[in-house]
C-alpha cells in the first residue's frame, strides 16, 4: 500500500495561507493548490479547487475506468480531469464575477490519481510534482510560467530564471481564463519511488538538489515532508510552504 504524508504550513513572511490541498487515498487522489489573487482571494480559489476536486470524484465515479486498459483507461482519466478542472475554472470564474472585491482570484493546481503503480499527473501553474528514485530527482511537471517559456525558447538559462524578477509569474491558473488547460503526464512508479507535490513556497526556497537530499534521507512519508517544510522556513519562508510526499 502507497504511503503518504502531507503538510501545509503559512511560511515566516505570509500572514495567511492561501495554499490548500487534498489527499483522499480511497480514490488515489492527492492535490496541492496555490491561491494566487489580492485580499483573501487566493485563499477561496484554493479551497475551491480542491473542493470542487472532491465534489466531482463523488457525483462521478471512477468505476468505468477500472474497465479499461492501457491508452483507453489513460484517455478517460485524461478527459475525466480535464473536465473536472473545466468545472473548478467555471466556478471560480462565476464566484469573481459576482463579488467584485475578489477580481483576479485564481489558483494553480497539481493532482495525482495513483491507480495501482502507475501515476496519473494534471497540473495547471507552477505547483509541480517529482520523483525521486535511485538517488536521483526528475521533474514530473512542467511550470506554465513567465520565465520557463523563456528557457524553453532558449533565451534564459534555468541559473539566470532564479534571479529574474517575474521568476513568480504564471502563465496559467484556475480562474485565469476561459478555458482551463491544465498538462497531463504519466509516471510508471516502482516499488521505493518516492513522489513529491509541492507548492512553490517549497520550490523557491530549496534547490532540486537539496530537496533530493532531504527526501532520501528521510526513512518515511511524514518525515519528509516535516523536514521539507522545516527546511524551506529555515532558509526564510517567504511564501506558504505546502507539500504532499508518496513512498510506492
Amino acid at each position: 500500500m502507497m504511503q503518504f504524508g502531507y503538510r501545509t504550513d503559512t511560511g515566516k513572511t505570509r500572514t495567511e495561507n492561501q495554499d490548500a490541498l487534498l489527499v483522499l487515498p480511497k480514490y488515489g487522489i492527492y492535490a496541492v493548490c496555490d491561491g494566487v489573487g489580492g485580499r483573501r482571494g487566493g485563499e477561496i480559489a484554493s479551497r475551491k479547487a480542491v473542493y470542487g476536486i472532491e465534489k466531482y470524484l463523488i457525483s462521478h465515479p471512477m468505476d468505468e475506468a477500472n474497465t479499461l486498459e492501457g491508452d483507453y483507461r489513460t484517455n478517460w482519466v485524461k478527459s475525466y480531469f480535464y473536465q473536472c478542472f473545466r468545472r473548478i475554472n467555471a466556478d471560480i470564474l462565476d464566484y469573481a464575477a459576482s463579488h467584485k472585491e475578489m477580481e483576479g482570484m485564481a489558483t494553480t493546481a497539481v493532482l495525482c490519481y495513483a491507480s495501482g503503480e502507475r501515476l496519473h499527473l494534471v497540473n495547471i501553474g507552477d505547483s509541480r510534482a517529482y520523483a525521486v528514485r535511485d538517488g536521483e530527482i526528475t521533474q514530473l511537471t512542467e511550470d506554465h510560467s513567465y520565465v520557463n517559456a523563456l528557457i524553453n525558447a532558449g533565451t534564459l538559462t534555468k541559473g539566470e530564471a532564479e534571479f529574474h524578477p517575474k521568476k513568480n509569474m504564471i502563465t496559467r491558473a484556475l480562474g485565469a481564463m476561459e478555458q482551463a488547460e491544465p498538462d497531463f503526464y504519466l509516471y510508471d512508479a516502482k516499488r521505493g519511488d518516492r513522489v513529491l507535490l509541492c507548492s512553490d513556497g517549497l520550490t523557491g526556497e530549496l534547490s532540486d538538489e537539496e530537496i533530493r537530499d532531504i527526501t532520501v534521507k528521510e526513512k518515511n512519508a511524514n518525515g519528509i515532508v516535516k523536514a521539507l517544510v522545516k527546511a524551506a522556513n529555515a532558509r526564510g519562508g517567504g511564501d506558504n510552504i505546502t507539500v504532499i510526499a508518496l513512498i510506492v
